[in-house]
């Protein structure tokens, strides 16, 4: 039980952590000064997680790399709108 609350919390501050980040991006409808190259790194490390996540069957790791996935694909998604 404790393992599992460890890696729900684990799964939930690292996927919070890019929250303020989308926020103010979303807030100024502008990326400016956000890497395309780093969040397209980071986009495939948490789909690489994902990947394993769902291949041992582990719900932190799938759900919190799902959601992590969402948020790097609005980012990317808004730098390269704007093409700031």
């Amino acid at each position: 039980m404790w393992v599992e609350f460890i890696g729900f919390l684990a799964a939930f501050l690292s996927t919070a952590a890019f929250v303020p980040q989308a926020y103010k991006i979303y807030k100024e409808k502008t990326a400016k000064g956000v890497s395309l190259t780093m969040y397209l790194v980071m986009l495939s490390g948490v789909l690489s997680w994902e990947v394993y996540g769902l291949m041992i069957g582990k719900w932190p790791v799938i759900l919190a790399n799902l959601i992590s996935a969402s948020i790097l694909l609005f980012i990317i998604y808004v730098k390269i709108k704007y093409k700031d």
